[in-house]
């Protein structure tokens, strides 16, 4: 399936999305952040996630073209996402959001867009919104962030296109199944965010003993787990040793006995916001 950091899966409209990618949750504009993402990009990573609450676009937009001119890198190489806030969530001031997180990136066009948050009353019309962006071809696929089941079968009840992605919070300890099934019958992606629940797991026992077992560190072992699973992940990271091992992933498979006990350490536990009790 996957063996090298440049494979791809192939959402419904027929666009190629990274199995791994940068996430940059919670890194401020500044050297950090560009460094990060230049490293990351020269060291094959082609897939780079922010939004426009996380406020360093234009420094993720810097970091892209740098590394494009300095490894020469072409854009068609790479796959950006970025996601449309709660408080710019309208028809309007969706379509405004996106050209503004096109301005800041410097960038032509983005290849995922994403409804960061099922903000109720709201979400539907900036789907119509993504619909039309979609349409007039000035992204390449669009999805949802943090949708869970019902808010899926509403926004499906009237659309045009149905989303390609979902990206929603999902580790060892938060598998949201009932999620994952209906996006898997449904032919929408799943994604992964805080794949590694910012660190909380990597004394767990198990995944020691299995990270143990292949050489692997307990980082690595989650996002092969992901990957076996189906899930596209994103995980955050500005130190260039973690972004390298982050990506050695390809030189190993779990079993389908190591698959199911970590399947089984969901306890249904959340380390963000419930996407059915958000007021921001």
């Amino acid at each position: 399936m996957t063996n090298n950091l440049q494979a791809t899966t192939t959402l419904y409209n027929g666009v190629n999305m990274p199995w791994i990618g940068l996430g940059v949750f919670k890194v401020e504009e500044g050297p950090e952040l560009v460094n990060a993402v230049k490293f990351a990009i020269k060291q094959g990573y082609r897939s780079i996630d922010t939004a426009a609450i996380y406020g360093n676009e234009e420094g993720v937009g810097q970091a892209i073209r740098e590394a494009m001119t300095e490894y020469g890198i072409k854009r068609a190489d790479l796959f950006i996402t970025s996601k449309v806030w709660n408080a710019d969530l309208g028809y309007k001031s969706t379509i405004e959001a996106y050209e503004t997180s096109l301005r800041k990136l410097g960038l032509d066009y983005l290849d995922l867009y994403l409804i960061h948050w099922p903000v109720e009353d709201k979400y539907v019309e900036a789907w119509r919104a993504l619909e039309t962006i979609y349409k007039e071809g000035k992204v390449k696929a669009i999805g949802v962030s943090n949708f869970q089941v019902h808010h899926l079968q509403y926004l499906m009840k009237d659309a045009e296109i149905k989303p390609m992605v979902n990206q929603v919070e999902y580790h060892p300890r938060l598998t949201q199944q009932e999620v994952k099934t209906f996006c898997d019958k449904n032919d929408i992606q799943f994604e992964a965010w805080s794949p590694l629940m910012q660190g909380q797991l990597f004394d767990n026992p198990l995944l020691k003993e299995i990270a143990n077992r292949y050489n692997k560190t307990v980082a690595m072992v989650i996002l092969r787990w992901d990957i076996q699973n189906g899930v596209i992940t994103i995980p955050k990271s500005t130190k260039e040793l973690r972004i390298i091992e982050n990506s050695t992933i390809f030189d190993f498979e779990l079993t389908k006995e190591d698959m199911e006990q970590i399947n089984n350490l969901n306890q249904n536990h959340r380390v963000g916001p419930d996407p059915d009790n958000i007021d921001f």
